[in-house]
């Protein structure tokens, strides 16, 4: 799953927040904090979503969050009894209106602790904000939340803490909430993001059984909108419950320049891997995510910049695993490419019966996509 970076910029001057506002958009990161009156102004800057903190009326933030009092400071007295909450009644409200929903909370105590717990019931996201405490009041929260849909933001100063934050309990916390002016910590967070939240996907060798060329087609090559490196491809397959690792064009070959951004994923009508479901190839488009896999299985995302559907060519390649018989086909040329179980990539015009590629296999079928417990024959 992937974890989620805030900004905080809501405080100092104009400049100081823009600054802020600026250096998240430069690196990517998913949310600005705000307050209500620098919304349209954080418009202006470029596309990113808007937490703000909510006063009574209409707001055009993404995301509204209560937690501040009037003077502009972290809500900072308890009721003595939670159904005298202004901040529980007000999400309530706006949940039943149907807007996205934030809690903000400064945790300095245990019984504060207990009051995040209450709100996260509620909210979207929760956002907690430590003072003197680092890592265990978080595992709490983590624990007491974890059967409740809400996103826990941890308030953070610097890429350390941030990846203290992330990898709390071995789930961590599901993003944070940066308070720092400096560029570059914004950018060692957002790596430390992106490193916590890959997913790792199994592999295991299949056995090769057949390789035979089958025709000309329709193939599909898929252009990332970013550099692949050596081991790393895309999970194609004409069955779904069985995905052979694609491998990138970045070799060199004495035919054509490497494509480092590309897989020659093969025909129209094959799965692909996306973050836990199958697509087509058919229906993947520019703007779409895709899911890059490296030979170890660790995952992350990328944005498709181009589909190129040509007529090419192409070879059926048919493997066993765990006595089943798994297939795809791609092109008959030399860029293309599997990967063997030691992470070489291997031709397909190189591939012979007995060779072993990776592949990932489950159990039973999928659905439009998702996988569900169901007897699926695919042949």
């Amino acid at each position: 799953m992937k974890k989620s970076i805030w900004i905080k910029a809501d405080q100092g001057s104009w400049e100081l927040r823009k600054k802020r506002v600026t250096s998240g958009l430069e690196h990517g990161v998913d949310t600005i904090l705000v307050d209500e009156d620098d919304v349209h102004k954080v418009r202006e800057l470029g596309d990113i979503t808007i937490a703000a903190f909510f006063r009574d009326g209409e707001s055009d933030a993404d995301i509204l969050v209560v937690g501040k009092n009037s003077e502009g400071d972290a809500t900072s007295s308890l009721p003595k009894d939670l159904s005298d909450s202004r901040d529980i009644s007000v999400l309530s409200q706006l949940k039943e209106k149907g807007r996205e929903t934030a809690a903000y909370v400064l945790i300095k105590g245990k019984e504060y602790e207990k009051f995040a717990v209450e709100l996260g019931k509620i909210c979207d996201h929760l956002m907690v904000i430590g003072t003197d405490w680092k890592v265990i009041p978080l595992e709490n929260l983590i624990a007491a939340l974890q059967k409740h849909d809400v996103e826990i933001i941890a308030g953070v100063k610097s890429s350390p803490e941030a990846k203290v934050a992330l990898e709390t309990l071995e789930k961590g916390a599901d993003g944070v909430l940066l308070d720092t002016d400096d560029p570059s910590e914004i950018k060692r967070t957002v790596h430390i993001a992106e490193s916590a939240g890959v997913e790792l996907i199994s592999l295991t060798p299949a056995q090769i059984t057949r390789v035979k060329a089958v025709g000309m087609g329709d193939r599909v090559c898929v252009d990332t909108c970013s550099l692949l490196s050596k081991g790393e491809g895309m999970l194609i397959g004409s069955q779904s419950n069985g995905l052979f690792l694609v491998h990138g064009e970045t070799e060199e070959s004495p035919y054509v320049s490497p494509r480092p951004f590309r897989v020659n994923a093969g025909a129209v009508h094959a799965y692909v891997y996306v973050s836990g479901k199958t697509r087509y190839l058919s229906e993947l488009q520019s703007g779409d995510d895709i899911t890059i896999i490296d030979s170890k299985g660790a995952s992350r995302k990328a944005t498709i910049g181009r589909i190129k559907i040509e007529r090419r060519p192409l070879t059926l390649v048919e493997a066993k695993v765990k006595g089943d018989k798994i297939k795809t086909i791609l092109q008959n040329a030399e860029t293309i490419k599997l990967v063997t179980k030691d992470g070489t990539p291997r031709a397909v015009t190189e591939l012979k019966e007995g060779d072993e590629v990776l592949v990932h296999y489950e159990e039973g079928g999928r659905h439009f996509g998702m996988k569900i417990d169901e007897t699926i024959v695919e042949k």
